[in-house]
């Protein structure tokens, strides 16, 4: 399929119930070809941002342009209907008509605009061809297995051609050993057709796994955008640095500062870090470090700590092990079970974070 180079750009967009601020002048942009997730925790304005975007909400000011076509202008009036906007729309539930087949499904949007017969049907089977549902066009989606049931509603709004697709967690409804195999299918399926695709998802893994770019919203706001990568590895503050991976959080006091690092200590334990941030000794900070970045030392050394072990939990490809420092929690991976008793890790400097309290 063809798609428009058409560029989404969101500029200075408000939106409130009220007297309560829902999106607090969000502006961003998405590229031709380009895979952006909005990723958040549950009332961040990631939802709202979307249907904003496809019309189903009503900013109060900002704007909202494809190209040359304005979908929104707040301080014109401009407010254009969904049916106008021209954009797929994947929803969470998918929203298939239960009574419909699978290509009646997908051509039932065309058939509203009065699409010729001899063309919804070129282009329903083109759609259900790139979707490998070619063979499954006669069934009705309760003979759908549910991977099959998002691969339709994905057919749907792939149909009309748009210059983006839309996508709300559009994975959320599969159990956790499809979710991994339709994430994959999912960026293949985006990038051999070169889709513009804007996704909301609650899941870090999944919004790493399929984006080129992310954007972390935090109360209405944007926190901090930018590649997977980038997100993961140069987090802004300590919200991204929490929401993005699988971390241990440590409450201390820094005790020295020196060379961009600080030296933070709390019940039990003591290490440097690499400073995130202003402080000067005796101030309160929280020193955050990635579990797989922590590591089962065979004896003492620089920033090296010796816990006692609680537990360890087979994962399958890995174990993880439970520490308790104080009365804090520190976990780690590693490739065996540990015997219980007393245990050297180690925590590299350049890994910890140190952000001050605010």
């Amino acid at each position: 399929m063809t798609k428009q180079n058409n560029t989404l750009k969101v500029d200075s967009l408000c939106l409130q119930y009220g007297d309560n601020a829902i999106l607090k002048g969000v502006s961003f942009e998405l590229k031709p070809g380009e895979v952006v997730s909005l990723l958040g925790a549950s009332g961040s304005g990631k939802t709202t941002l979307l249907r904003a975007v496809a019309g189903l909400e009503h900013p109060s000011s900002g704007r909202i342009v494809i190209g040359d076509s304005v979908l929104f202008d707040g301080a014109a009036r401009l407010d254009l209907p969904v049916e106008k906007r021209g954009l797929g729309l994947v929803f969470q539930s998918y929203a298939l008509w239960p009574h419909r087949t699978v290509f009646d499904n997908v051509a039932y949007g065309l058939k509203l605009r009065k699409v010729a017969d001899a063309d919804i049907r070129q282009r329903v089977d083109q759609a259900l061809a790139s979707l490998d549902l070619g063979h499954l066009a006669a069934r009705f989606p309760h003979q759908l297995s549910g991977g099959q049931q998002q691969r339709v509603a994905i057919a749907r709004a792939l149909v009309y051609n748009p210059p983006v697709i839309l996508l709300d967690e559009p994975l959320s409804n599969l159990d956790a050993k499809l979710r991994e195999e339709a994430r994959s299918w999912l960026r293949e399926l985006i990038v051999t057709l070169g889709l513009s695709a804007l996704c909301v998802t609650h899941d870090q893994t999944e919004a790493m796994a399929m984006s080129d770019r992310i954007l972390l919203l935090k109360d209405g706001r944007i926190e901090q955008q930018g590649s997977p990568q980038d997100m993961y590895d140069n987090p802004a503050s300590l919200f991204v640095a929490d929401f993005m991976g699988n971390n241990n959080r440590l409450n201390g006091q820094i005790s020295e500062v020196r060379d961009g690092r600080a030296r933070i200590s709390g019940e039990g334990w003591s290490f440097w870090g690499s400073l995130r941030g202003d402080a000067q000794p005796g101030r309160a900070a929280t020193a955050m470090i990635r579990l797989e970045r922590v590591r089962v030392a065979d004896g003492p050394g620089d920033n090296h700590i010796a816990l006692p072990l609680v537990t360890s939990m087979f994962l399958g490809d890995r174990w993880e092990y439970l520490f308790h420092p104080g009365h804090t929690r520190l976990r780690a991976y590693g490739e065996r079970a540990l015997a219980p008793g007393e245990h050297w890790l180690a925590l590299p400097a350049e890994d910890v974070w140190v952000f001050p309290s605010a």
